[in-house]
């Protein structure tokens, strides 16, 4: 309860801003989540989308970070709850963009952050984190990019996060990973 998490800190960023300092961030973002499928993280990104975002008064962005758990997955799927892939990720992430701009809502793609040596890292799962991140960086429907990826990797070893960001778990920013994440975001986009 530090309100250490990237949002917070891009809160703090806009409220000090004298442009910007009447808007507000709402996080919706949900520990485990999944952008495709149901799952421990609850209900998906796109099976919440309407109630998260649609449904809010006042929304003019999004910034949208999914898809590291539905990567991840790739390593623990079933018959049941099938491994997802790079283009139904990057269709998934489409039709977010699609939505929210019938709305009027401009997206920020966020790339997905390293994760190599976390418990559920994999080849596979590394080639679709890589193709799902070029889409991000290169798509032409997005309205701007946040690279988290590019601020938190190890340039060493950029499948990895940089110690100095690493939680310790391979997975998740630690506090000073998330303040840049934050701070890499440029507030221009928010004046488009």
């Amino acid at each position: 309860n530090t309100n250490g998490r990237w949002p917070d800190v891009l809160a703090q960023r806009i409220q000090a801003d004298k442009v910007l300092a009447g808007m507000g961030v709402l996080n919706a973002g949900i520990n485990g989540n999944r952008l495709l499928r149901d799952g421990d993280g609850g209900e998906s990104a796109l099976r919440r989308f309407d109630r998260d975002v649609l449904a809010q008064a006042g929304v003019k962005y999004l910034i949208v970070l999914e898809g590291i758990n539905d990567i991840g997955h790739i390593v623990s799927a079933s018959p049941s709850d099938p491994a997802d892939t790079a283009q139904s990720l990057i269709r998934a992430l489409e039709q977010i963009v699609q939505r929210a701009h019938t709305h009027g809502i401009k997206v920020i793609g966020a790339t997905i952050t390293p994760y190599e040596n976390c418990k559920y890292a994999s080849p596979e799962g590394e080639k679709m984190r890589a193709a799902v991140n070029d889409w991000i960086r290169t798509s032409k429907s997005l309205d701007g990019i946040a690279d988290f990826d590019k601020i938190v990797r190890d340039p060493a070893h950029p499948t990895r996060f940089l110690p100095a960001y690493d939680s310790g778990d391979h997975l998740h920013p630690n506090a000073a990973g998330l303040r840049a994440m934050a701070e890499s975001i440029d507030l221009r986009l928010l004046l488009k």
